[in-house]
């Protein structure tokens, strides 16, 4: 679910904050399934934070 900038700031604050909250669930569940060894791709858990990253610094420039 690699999300791209250009989707992310076509979003409003309320999509960017719910997006942000469903994203960092899903970094914790892969994160649960690289300690319990049954994540599938490990490049998954790297996407989710760089998503998680992308939506946090496209809310800063709006200005939260």
């Amino acid at each position: 679910m690699t999300v791209k900038a250009s989707q992310v700031r076509e979003m409003t604050q309320d999509e960017l904050q719910s997006a942000l909250g469903d994203l960092q669930k899903r970094l914790f569940d892969l994160r649960s399934q690289a300690v319990t060894q049954k994540l599938e791709n490990a490049k998954s858990i790297i996407n989710a934070r760089r998503d998680v990253a992308r939506i946090k610094t496209i809310l800063r420039e709006k200005g939260e």
